[in-house]
Protein backbone atom coordinates (compact mmCIF):
# COMPACT_ATOMS: atom_id res chain seq x y z
CA UNK A 1 0.00 0.00 0.00
CA UNK A 2 2.61 2.22 0.78
CA UNK A 3 3.99 1.67 -2.54
CA UNK A 4 0.94 2.05 -4.18
CA UNK A 5 0.68 5.64 -2.44
CA UNK A 6 4.19 6.80 -3.12
CA UNK A 7 3.86 5.65 -7.14
CA UNK A 8 0.74 7.95 -7.29
CA UNK A 9 1.93 10.94 -5.20
CA UNK A 10 5.02 10.52 -7.86
CA UNK A 11 2.75 10.51 -10.85
CA UNK A 12 0.97 13.31 -9.37
CA UNK A 13 3.85 15.42 -8.84
CA UNK A 14 5.41 15.07 -12.20
CA UNK A 15 1.60 15.69 -13.61
CA UNK A 16 1.74 18.95 -11.64
CA UNK A 17 5.20 20.15 -12.67
CA UNK A 18 4.21 19.83 -16.59
CA UNK A 19 1.25 21.68 -15.96
CA UNK A 20 3.20 24.12 -14.79
CA UNK A 21 5.60 23.95 -17.51
CA UNK A 22 5.26 26.95 -19.71
CA UNK A 23 5.44 25.57 -23.62
CA UNK A 24 6.13 27.50 -26.81
CA UNK A 25 5.16 27.06 -30.04
CA UNK A 26 7.24 28.12 -33.08
CA UNK A 27 6.07 27.54 -36.69
CA UNK A 28 8.61 26.71 -39.02
CA UNK A 29 9.62 25.39 -42.21
CA UNK A 30 9.84 21.17 -42.52
CA UNK A 31 13.80 21.23 -43.29
CA UNK A 32 14.30 23.77 -40.06
CA UNK A 33 12.97 20.88 -37.58
CA UNK A 34 14.26 17.85 -39.36
CA UNK A 35 16.82 15.88 -37.78
CA UNK A 36 19.35 17.52 -39.50
CA UNK A 37 18.12 20.81 -39.47
CA UNK A 38 19.24 23.19 -36.52
CA UNK A 39 15.92 22.37 -34.43
CA UNK A 40 17.39 19.71 -32.21
CA UNK A 41 20.36 21.94 -31.47
CA UNK A 42 17.97 25.01 -30.87
CA UNK A 43 15.58 23.19 -28.38
CA UNK A 44 18.15 22.13 -26.53
CA UNK A 45 20.16 24.84 -26.15
CA UNK A 46 16.90 27.23 -25.44
CA UNK A 47 14.96 24.97 -22.99
CA UNK A 48 18.17 25.01 -21.28
CA UNK A 49 17.77 28.33 -20.25
CA UNK A 50 14.08 28.85 -20.45
CA UNK A 51 12.65 26.93 -18.16
CA UNK A 52 9.94 25.80 -21.04
CA UNK A 53 9.27 23.17 -23.40
CA UNK A 54 9.84 24.51 -26.68
CA UNK A 55 7.85 22.58 -29.34
CA UNK A 56 8.71 23.52 -33.02
CA UNK A 57 5.89 22.67 -35.54
CA UNK A 58 6.97 22.15 -39.22
CA UNK A 59 4.53 23.88 -41.61
CA UNK A 60 5.49 23.09 -44.82
CA UNK A 61 8.07 25.95 -47.16
CA UNK A 62 8.85 29.11 -45.93
CA UNK A 63 5.95 30.69 -47.50
CA UNK A 64 3.26 28.16 -46.84
CA UNK A 65 4.06 29.16 -43.29
CA UNK A 66 2.13 32.69 -44.00
CA UNK A 67 -0.79 30.92 -45.41
CA UNK A 68 -1.43 29.36 -42.70
CA UNK A 69 -1.08 31.50 -40.43
CA UNK A 70 -3.83 33.46 -42.53
CA UNK A 71 -5.78 30.42 -42.45
CA UNK A 72 -5.54 30.35 -38.33
CA UNK A 73 -5.67 34.14 -37.49
CA UNK A 74 -5.90 34.72 -34.08
CA UNK A 75 -7.09 31.14 -33.16
CA UNK A 76 -3.47 29.95 -33.94
CA UNK A 77 -1.36 28.04 -31.73
CA UNK A 78 2.06 29.35 -32.66
CA UNK A 79 3.58 31.94 -30.50
CA UNK A 80 6.56 32.47 -33.08
CA UNK A 81 6.69 31.93 -36.68
CA UNK A 82 10.31 31.52 -37.82
CA UNK A 83 11.07 31.28 -41.93
CA UNK A 84 9.64 34.28 -43.61
CA UNK A 85 11.84 36.53 -45.61
CA UNK A 86 11.63 40.38 -46.50
CA UNK A 87 9.15 38.84 -49.72
CA UNK A 88 7.16 38.21 -47.37
CA UNK A 89 7.50 40.43 -44.64
CA UNK A 90 4.74 43.37 -45.60
CA UNK A 91 2.27 40.73 -46.55
CA UNK A 92 2.69 39.38 -42.98
CA UNK A 93 2.46 42.53 -41.22
CA UNK A 94 -0.67 43.78 -43.13
CA UNK A 95 -2.31 40.81 -41.83
CA UNK A 96 -2.55 42.97 -38.04
CA UNK A 97 -1.71 39.62 -36.89
CA UNK A 98 1.64 39.98 -35.85
CA UNK A 99 3.06 42.09 -32.99
CA UNK A 100 5.94 44.98 -33.01
CA UNK A 101 9.11 43.67 -31.10
CA UNK A 102 12.50 44.95 -30.20
CA UNK A 103 15.52 42.49 -31.01
CA UNK A 104 19.02 44.18 -31.05
CA UNK A 105 22.07 42.59 -32.40
CA UNK A 106 25.20 43.48 -33.97
CA UNK A 107 23.81 41.85 -37.52
CA UNK A 108 26.64 41.03 -39.98
CA UNK A 109 24.02 41.54 -42.72
CA UNK A 110 25.39 43.06 -46.28
CA UNK A 111 22.38 45.68 -45.27
CA UNK A 112 21.17 47.64 -42.79
CA UNK A 113 18.81 46.26 -41.00
CA UNK A 114 15.50 48.02 -39.62
CA UNK A 115 11.73 46.38 -39.04
CA UNK A 116 9.76 47.04 -36.44
CA UNK A 117 7.82 43.58 -36.48
CA UNK A 118 10.87 41.30 -37.32
CA UNK A 119 14.33 40.17 -36.44
CA UNK A 120 16.68 38.29 -38.57
CA UNK A 121 18.49 34.81 -38.04
CA UNK A 122 20.33 34.20 -41.22
CA UNK A 123 20.80 34.76 -44.68
CA UNK A 124 22.51 33.68 -47.83
CA UNK A 125 22.08 34.18 -51.62
CA UNK A 126 20.26 32.06 -54.27
CA UNK A 127 21.85 30.54 -56.92
CA UNK A 128 21.27 27.66 -59.52
CA UNK A 129 23.69 24.54 -57.74
CA UNK A 130 25.51 21.74 -60.26
CA UNK A 131 27.49 19.19 -60.26
CA UNK A 132 31.18 20.33 -60.63
CA UNK A 133 32.46 19.14 -63.90
CA UNK A 134 28.83 20.11 -65.61
CA UNK A 135 29.70 23.53 -67.26
CA UNK A 136 27.33 26.23 -65.66
CA UNK A 137 25.74 29.26 -68.12
CA UNK A 138 27.20 32.55 -66.19
CA UNK A 139 23.50 34.38 -66.59
CA UNK A 140 19.87 33.67 -67.18
CA UNK A 141 19.53 34.71 -70.40
CA UNK A 142 22.45 31.54 -71.02
CA UNK A 143 20.44 29.21 -68.83
CA UNK A 144 17.68 29.46 -70.77
CA UNK A 145 19.78 28.96 -74.07
CA UNK A 146 21.43 26.14 -73.08
CA UNK A 147 19.71 22.66 -72.65
CA UNK A 148 20.07 22.07 -69.00
CA UNK A 149 17.57 20.69 -67.08
CA UNK A 150 16.47 22.33 -64.08
CA UNK A 151 14.46 21.85 -60.83
CA UNK A 152 12.77 24.78 -58.96
CA UNK A 153 10.55 25.78 -56.33
CA UNK A 154 6.70 26.52 -56.47
CA UNK A 155 6.75 30.65 -55.44
CA UNK A 156 3.35 30.28 -53.79
CA UNK A 157 4.35 27.93 -51.05
CA UNK A 158 8.60 28.04 -50.68
CA UNK A 159 10.49 31.11 -49.81
CA UNK A 160 13.11 29.94 -52.91
CA UNK A 161 10.82 29.96 -55.42
CA UNK A 162 9.48 33.10 -54.54
CA UNK A 163 13.06 34.80 -54.31
CA UNK A 164 13.33 33.04 -57.80
CA UNK A 165 10.55 35.18 -59.32
CA UNK A 166 12.02 38.54 -57.08
CA UNK A 167 15.32 37.62 -58.86
CA UNK A 168 13.97 37.40 -62.34
CA UNK A 169 12.35 40.75 -61.99
CA UNK A 170 14.89 42.63 -60.36
CA UNK A 171 17.53 41.68 -62.79
CA UNK A 172 15.37 41.71 -66.09
CA UNK A 173 11.93 44.01 -65.03
CA UNK A 174 9.42 44.54 -68.30
CA UNK A 175 12.04 41.74 -69.81
CA UNK A 176 10.76 39.13 -67.24
CA UNK A 177 8.21 37.66 -69.33
CA UNK A 178 10.49 36.96 -71.96
CA UNK A 179 12.80 35.24 -69.79
CA UNK A 180 10.46 32.86 -68.94
CA UNK A 181 9.27 31.93 -71.51
CA UNK A 182 12.80 30.87 -72.95
CA UNK A 183 13.67 29.32 -69.21
CA UNK A 184 10.02 27.52 -69.50
CA UNK A 185 11.34 24.49 -71.60
CA UNK A 186 14.76 24.06 -69.52
CA UNK A 187 12.52 23.21 -66.03
CA UNK A 188 11.86 19.66 -65.60
CA UNK A 189 9.00 20.28 -62.45
CA UNK A 190 8.28 22.87 -59.85
CA UNK A 191 8.51 21.10 -56.61
CA UNK A 192 6.20 22.54 -53.62
CA UNK A 193 8.94 22.64 -51.42
CA UNK A 194 13.13 23.31 -51.68
CA UNK A 195 13.75 19.44 -49.88
CA UNK A 196 12.02 17.81 -52.63
CA UNK A 197 13.92 19.67 -55.58
CA UNK A 198 16.70 19.26 -53.82
CA UNK A 199 16.51 15.58 -53.71
CA UNK A 200 15.37 15.22 -57.38
CA UNK A 201 18.68 16.99 -58.31
CA UNK A 202 20.45 14.40 -56.17
CA UNK A 203 19.00 12.04 -57.55
CA UNK A 204 20.24 12.74 -61.00
CA UNK A 205 16.85 13.80 -62.39
CA UNK A 206 17.75 17.58 -63.32
CA UNK A 207 21.20 19.53 -64.31
CA UNK A 208 21.02 22.02 -61.88
CA UNK A 209 18.53 22.85 -58.62
CA UNK A 210 17.43 26.36 -57.40
CA UNK A 211 19.24 26.52 -54.08
CA UNK A 212 21.98 28.91 -52.10
CA UNK A 213 25.67 30.05 -52.86
CA UNK A 214 26.40 27.99 -49.14
CA UNK A 215 25.26 24.61 -50.31
CA UNK A 216 28.04 23.21 -51.63
CA UNK A 217 29.52 24.08 -48.32
CA UNK A 218 27.33 21.59 -46.89
CA UNK A 219 28.84 18.54 -49.21
CA UNK A 220 32.70 20.08 -48.40
CA UNK A 221 31.91 20.05 -44.67
CA UNK A 222 29.62 17.27 -43.83
CA UNK A 223 30.49 14.85 -46.81
CA UNK A 224 33.58 15.70 -47.72
CA UNK A 225 32.51 16.05 -50.81
CA UNK A 226 33.64 19.27 -53.51
CA UNK A 227 31.81 18.07 -56.26
CA UNK A 228 29.13 20.26 -56.11
CA UNK A 229 29.17 24.14 -57.18
CA UNK A 230 27.09 27.11 -57.17
CA UNK A 231 26.93 28.99 -60.54
CA UNK A 232 27.80 33.06 -60.52
CA UNK A 233 25.68 34.43 -62.53
CA UNK A 234 26.69 38.14 -63.86
CA UNK A 235 23.43 40.15 -63.80
CA UNK A 236 23.70 39.83 -59.87
CA UNK A 237 22.42 36.89 -56.80
CA UNK A 238 18.93 37.85 -55.18
CA UNK A 239 19.62 37.93 -51.34
CA UNK A 240 17.38 36.22 -48.90
CA UNK A 241 17.33 37.37 -45.28
CA UNK A 242 14.80 35.08 -43.14
CA UNK A 243 13.10 36.18 -40.09
CA UNK A 244 11.24 35.48 -37.10
CA UNK A 245 8.50 37.13 -35.77
CA UNK A 246 5.85 37.08 -32.59
CA UNK A 247 2.27 36.97 -33.10
CA UNK A 248 0.03 39.31 -31.29
CA UNK A 249 -2.11 36.69 -30.20
CA UNK A 250 0.58 34.40 -28.53
CA UNK A 251 -0.14 33.42 -24.86
CA UNK A 252 3.58 33.07 -24.07
CA UNK A 253 4.68 36.72 -25.30
CA UNK A 254 7.04 37.28 -22.98
CA UNK A 255 8.33 33.93 -23.63
CA UNK A 256 8.35 34.60 -27.44
CA UNK A 257 10.61 37.94 -26.82
CA UNK A 258 13.35 36.00 -25.20
CA UNK A 259 13.55 33.57 -27.37
CA UNK A 260 14.14 35.96 -30.49
CA UNK A 261 16.36 37.43 -27.98
CA UNK A 262 18.13 34.08 -27.96
CA UNK A 263 17.99 34.16 -31.54
CA UNK A 264 20.42 36.38 -31.97
CA UNK A 265 22.64 35.20 -29.29
CA UNK A 266 26.00 33.26 -30.04
CA UNK A 267 23.95 29.77 -28.93
CA UNK A 268 21.78 29.91 -31.77
CA UNK A 269 23.77 31.72 -34.26
CA UNK A 270 26.51 28.80 -33.83
CA UNK A 271 24.13 26.18 -34.56
CA UNK A 272 22.90 28.23 -38.28
CA UNK A 273 26.07 27.68 -40.69
CA UNK A 274 26.32 23.94 -40.53
CA UNK A 275 22.66 23.36 -40.20
CA UNK A 276 20.76 25.42 -42.17
CA UNK A 277 23.46 26.05 -44.24
CA UNK A 278 23.08 29.83 -44.17
CA UNK A 279 25.31 33.15 -43.28
CA UNK A 280 24.72 33.64 -39.48
CA UNK A 281 22.33 36.94 -39.16
CA UNK A 282 25.28 37.40 -36.18
CA UNK A 283 29.19 36.25 -36.96
CA UNK A 284 29.46 33.42 -34.09
CA UNK A 285 32.68 33.72 -31.51
CA UNK A 286 34.43 30.87 -33.49
CA UNK A 287 33.49 32.65 -37.03
CA UNK A 288 32.38 30.59 -40.02
CA UNK A 289 33.02 27.31 -40.69
CA UNK A 290 35.96 26.37 -42.45
CA UNK A 291 34.96 25.46 -46.03
CA UNK A 292 32.45 28.81 -46.14
CA UNK A 293 35.22 30.69 -47.95
CA UNK A 294 35.42 28.59 -50.71
CA UNK A 295 31.77 29.13 -51.45
CA UNK A 296 31.66 32.01 -54.70
CA UNK A 297 30.63 35.59 -53.91
CA UNK A 298 28.34 37.76 -56.19
CA UNK A 299 30.10 41.16 -56.82
CA UNK A 300 26.10 42.60 -57.20
CA UNK A 301 23.60 41.98 -54.52
CA UNK A 302 19.55 41.90 -55.68
CA UNK A 303 16.95 42.69 -53.33
CA UNK A 304 13.65 44.52 -53.49
CA UNK A 305 12.68 46.90 -50.55
CA UNK A 306 9.60 44.70 -49.03
CA UNK A 307 6.94 47.11 -49.94
CA UNK A 308 8.36 46.88 -53.71
CA UNK A 309 8.80 42.91 -53.47
CA UNK A 310 4.68 43.08 -51.58
CA UNK A 311 3.51 45.16 -55.12
CA UNK A 312 5.02 43.09 -57.52
CA UNK A 313 4.63 39.49 -56.17
CA UNK A 314 1.34 39.37 -58.42
CA UNK A 315 2.41 40.52 -61.21
CA UNK A 316 5.95 38.25 -61.17
CA UNK A 317 3.65 35.23 -60.40
CA UNK A 318 1.14 35.46 -63.29
CA UNK A 319 4.24 36.12 -65.83
CA UNK A 320 5.81 32.59 -64.37
CA UNK A 321 2.68 30.97 -64.46
CA UNK A 322 1.90 32.33 -68.22
CA UNK A 323 5.16 31.09 -69.47
CA UNK A 324 4.86 27.73 -68.06
CA UNK A 325 1.48 27.06 -68.99
CA UNK A 326 2.36 27.61 -72.92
Amino acid sequence: MKSLIFASATCLATAVAAADTPELVVYTYDSFVSEWGPGPAVEEAFEAVCGCDLKFVGAGDGAALLARIKLEGARSDADVVLGLDTNLTAAAKATGLFAPVSVEADYALPITWSDTHFAPYDWGYFAFVHNADVPAPSNFEALAESDLKIVIQDPRSSTPGLGLLMWVKAAYGEDAPALWEGLSDNIVTVTKGWSEAYGLFLEGEADMVLSYTTSPAYHLIAEEDDSKSAALFDEGHYMQVEVAGKLAASDESALADQFLEFMVSDAFQSIIPTTNWMYPAVTPDSGLPQGFETLISPEKSLLLPEDEAAALRAEALEEWRAALSR
